[in-house]
């Protein structure tokens, strides 16, 4: 930085030109790199991303948090009640030819899917009237699916109804708990939604189109 400027003799005994000042300045350091070693990149570091004191091991005490993956603190995986169990493993077998429908809800807070609904002789059409607009839902479905040369089957689909608008804490509850629940019913063909309007006989043809 410049300390001061005049005219006049200098500090090493010379003469500045006429009209040019004579300016008195700290020395300046070199460029990183150029007649010394550069120091080291310092960085901020937070009290909350600090390492233990004591290195590992040790049980010194300090403002230190551990670092998780974002969203990590965040994922809840509910275990599925037993009695749902027994009742989703009975559904796979059922021998009725009609549509049905089991709605599964989570318990908050026992942190359990548990049975909300169970619906028989029910349309795609009529099912999406059951589910709330607001409320994320579960559903395991066994569908009459006549297809187009004949044949008929009874596939069980898992669809996740996750609608827009629901509380993000409810959203991810659900969300971390939708595929342990597919592995307890073993279901492959697996749906979502995010608006209970979608829920048409039209679009789960279409969706089951994949499969045959």
């Amino acid at each position: 930085m410049v300390s001061g400027c005049r005219g006049g003799r200098g500090p090493e005994g010379w003469v500045s030109p006429p009209g040019f000042p004579v300016c008195r300045s700290r020395p300046v350091a070199a460029a990183p790199g150029v007649g010394r070693r550069p120091l080291p990149l310092r960085l901020p570091v937070s009290a909350h991303s600090q390492r233990p004191p004591g290195g590992p091991g040790s049980t010194a005490q300090g403002p230190w948090t551990r670092l998780r993956p974002a969203g990590s603190e965040s994922l809840v995986v509910c275990d599925v009640a037993e009695d749902l169990v027994e009742k989703l493993r009975k559904f796979r077998f059922r021998k009725e030819t009609n549509n049905a429908a089991i709605i599964m809800k989570i318990d908050k807070d026992k942190r359990l899917v548990v049975l909300d609904e169970e619906l028989e002789g029910i349309s795609p059409d009529e099912l999406k009237d059951e589910l709330p607009e607001r409320q994320p839902r579960f559903i395991v479905y066994s569908y009459k699916y006549q297809h187009d040369d004949g044949r008929v089957s009874y596939p069980l689909c898992f669809i996740f109804s996750s609608p827009v608008g629901c509380k993000p804490e409810q959203q991810m509850m659900y969300a971390g708990s939708k595929n342990k629940l597919v592995q307890t019913a073993e279901l492959t063909k697996v749906f979502e939604i995010r608006n209970t309007e979608d829920l048409t006989e039209e679009w789960l043809r279409e969706k089951l189109g994949f499969f045959h």
